[in-house]
């Protein structure tokens, strides 16, 4: 706009006359005047790129290692700890790059989530389940199998074709002397919602607690 008013202002001091015998005309000019504004942007923008520079590798490597490490960092404590290793980087970009890997925010990070806790107490951990099978007189039979969570070790199984409350509680009590003759420190039992544990057998054996 103010080179259009910067010709407009000439145009009043020059007769028309004078303005015929131009090579070019005004509008010309400033339509030469805007390509080259327009060729400046545009090589200004494929030389600098869109957006802001993308983190380098080892950056962003540090930046999960961190967040990894310690749970309760936030975004601005891990904008912090760079600064002071010599990165700057904005808590934006550390929060948009630890979305991009799955890594949730401080809080979520440092809970204990049951995976973490099945790992930690794997070797005081006994599973049991029951499977059947048939016979070739196509009888019904029950195997009730207890297994070590941290080894994937059969502990103990029973075989029956009447799978009663008085029979669970009996096998109960039966693997949990084979622990204590294997000296295997289980606490915890999982199993799952099945009709056969009628019962919820509490075999206490030493310092083993069955729950």
């Amino acid at each position: 706009m103010a080179d259009r008013t910067i010709i407009a202002a000439l145009s009043q001091r020059v007769n028309r006359a004078s303005l015929v015998g131009m090579l070019v005309q005004p509008e010309t000019v400033l339509g030469w005047h805007r390509e080259l504004v327009r060729r400046k942007w545009a090589a200004f923008g494929r030389r600098r790129g869109p957006g802001r520079p993308s983190l380098d590798p080892e950056t962003q490597k540090l930046i999960l290692q961190m967040a990894k490490d310690n749970p309760r960092w936030g975004c601005v404590r891990v904008r912090g700890e760079l600064l002071k290793l010599g990165h700057v980087v904005s808590a934006t970009t550390i929060r948009k790059l630890l979305r991009r890997n799955r890594i949730g925010p401080a809080p979520l990070r440092s809970r204990y989530t049951w995976k973490a806790f099945l790992r930690a107490q794997a070797s005081a951990i006994v599973l049991t389940d029951f499977l059947s099978v048939d016979t070739v007189l196509l009888k019904r039979l029950y195997i009730l199998l207890y297994v070590e969570l941290a080894t994937r070790r059969v502990l103990w199984f029973a075989v029956t074709d009447r799978p009663d409350a008085a029979w669970v509680i009996q096998q109960a009590r039966n693997v949990s002397w084979e622990l204590n003759k294997l000296g295997v420190p289980a606490r915890f039992l999982i199993h799952d919602h099945d009709s056969k544990y009628r019962v919820a057998p509490t075999v206490c054996s030493g310092e083993t607690v069955w729950r």
